[in-house]
C-alpha cells in the first residue's frame, strides 16, 4: 500500500502532525513524509528518540485538540513505555495518539538476532499496555485498511492511544528522496582508517547498524579475527555507555567507541556522564553523515547543533574533527597522549553503503565470548 493512503487518511481525520524515529520497515512512510514536509516543521519532526516523540504528540494534542501520529521500529516501543503509561494513558491525561510500528523480528520471519525477542513480544506488549491495534500486511487492500483505520479512530476519540503494526513491505513511497550530503569519504573508508590507527591491545565498541557490519567485513578482508570488537546490536544510543565502563575497568588499554550521529543524539545525556567520569583512555568517535542511513537515510534531528562544541561543554578535554581521508589521518596522528579525560573525534562522512554489504557471520554470544577473552588475555 502506498504511504500516501495512510497520510491522506490521517489528514482527513484531523491527524495533522507526524513525528518519530525512522525504521527500515517504515522507510516508505518516512520517504513520503520527507517529500511532503521535510524533517523539522509544523507538520513533521524527526525526534531524538521515541519517548521524546511521544512528548511531542502530547504537546500537539494539548495545544490543538488534535491527535498526532508517532512512527517507530518496535525496538523503540520500550522507549515509549514510560510516557505511554504515565502520561498518555486514559487513567492519567487520556491523550490520544496513533502509533505506527515497524514489526521487526516477527515470529516465523527471518531477521537479525537483536530483533527476535522484541518481535516475539510486540503484540503482547501492546495488549499489556491496553493499546488497540491492527496489522498492516503487504497484501492489505486500500479499502480494508481504511475500514480498520476508521475503527481505530473511535479509540482516539475516547482519549486512547491506538496502533498500526506494519509488516515488512506493507508501506511504500511513490519515490525516493535524495538524502545525500556534500562529503566524499565513505563511512567504511573512515572505519578502515580508524582500525589501522589502533594498537594491538586497543578495544572497540561499535554502534548498531551498518558501521558494525563494515567493521566486521574490514577485519575479514584483512584476514584478522573479531575478538577486539564488540559489535553492539540493538540498544541504539548506548554504545558509548558500554565503552565508558569498559574503559574505566580496563585503564591500561585504549577503548574506542565508534558511534553514529543518530545514535549519539538519541541519548545525548551520555556525553556529560562520560565527561564527568573523565577516562583518559577513551576515544569517542562519532561518524556524522547527518542521516539515519542504516534504516533508509532520513536526516537526523541534529539541526544546527555542533557535536564538537557539545562534547567540549560536556567535559571532553580534547575535541577533534575530520571530513576527509587526509584530515582523518592527521587527526589520528595528533591524538593527545596523557590527556586527563576522553577524546572526542567527529568524522563527517558521505551517506550510503555498498549494496553488497554483508552481516556478521558470528553470533552475538560468540562475539561476546571472544571479546571478553581478549580483554582478559591482554590485560
Amino acid at each position: 500500500m502506498l504511504s500516501s493512503v495512510l497520510l491522506d487518511a490521517c489528514l482527513k481525520a484531523g491527524i495533522d502532525f507526524f513525528t518519530g524515529v525512522p525504521d527500515s520497515f517504515l522507510s516508505g512512510l518516512c520517504d513520503e513524509l520527507f517529500a511532503r514536509w521535510g524533517t523539522d516543521g509544523p507538520r513533521h519532526t524527526v525526534a531524538h528518540n521515541e519517548g521524546g516523540a511521544i512528548g511531542l504528540c502530547a504537546g500537539h494534542y494539548l495545544s490543538t485538540g488534535r491527535p498526532a501520529l508517532c512512527y517507530m521500529q518496535n525496538s523503540g516501543l520500550g522507549n515509549t513505555v514510560n510516557p505511554l503509561t504515565s502520561l498518555m494513558d486514559s487513567r492519567v491525561y487520556a491523550l490520544p495518539c496513533l502509533l505506527v510500528i515497524g514489526w521487526r523480528g516477527e515470529p516465523g520471519v527471518r531477521d537479525e538476532p537483536q530483533h527476535v525477542r522484541q518481535g516475539a513480544i510486540t503484540l503482547a506488549q501492546l495488549e499489556l499496555l491496553d493499546i488497540p491495534y491492527f496489522i498492516l500486511s503487504p497484501d492489505t487492500e486500500d479499502q480494508a485498511f481504511l475500514d480498520r483505520f476508521s475503527a481505530l479512530l473511535s479509540h482516539l476519540r475516547e482519549g486512547r492511544v491506538a496502533a498500526i503494526v506494519v509488516r515488512k513491505g506493507a508501506l511504500k513511497a511513490s519515490g525516493k528522496p535524495d538524502y545525500g550530503n556534500s562529503f566524499v569519504m565513505t563511512r567504511e573508508r573512515a572505519a578502515g582508517i580508524l582500525l589501522k590507527a589502533m594498537g594491538p591491545t586497543d578495544a572497540v565498541v561499535s554502534t548498531t547498524g551498518k558501521l558494525s557490519r563494515e567493521i566486521f567485513e574490514l577485519r575479514e578482508k584483512a584476514g584478522l579475527g573479531h575478538e577486539k570488537d564488540f559489535l553492539t546490536v540493538g540498544s541504539m544510543g548506548h554504545a558509548s555507555m558500554i565503552a565508558l565502563q569498559i574503559a574505566r575497568n580496563c585503564p591500561d588499554r585504549r577503548v574506542w567507541c565508534l558511534d553514529g550521529d543518530g545514535a549519539a543524539l538519541m541519548h545525548l545525556g551520555a556525553l556529560p556522564v562520560i565527561g564527568q567520569a573523565a577516562p583518559g583512555n577513551l576515544i569517542h568517535v562519532v561518524i556524522d553523515n547527518g542521516a539515519h542511513e542504516t534504516v533508509g537515510g532520513m536526516p537526523v534531528c541534529s539541526g544546527r547543533l555542533p557535536l564538537r562544541a557539545l562534547a567540549s561543554a560536556a567535559g571532553y578535554p580534547a575535541v577533534l574533527s575530520a571530513d576527509s581521508e587526509a584530515s582523518l589521518s592527521a587527526a589520528l596522528q595528533a591524538l593527545p597522549k596523557g590527556v586527563a579525560g576522553p577524546v572526542f573525534l567527529a568524522v563527517s562522512c558521505a551517506c550510503g553503503a555498498r549494496a553488497d554489504l554483508g552481516r556478521p557471520t558470528t553470533t552475538p554470544i560468540q562475539n561476546r565470548d571472544a571479546f571478553m577473552n581478549f580483554l582478559k588475555q591482554s590485560s
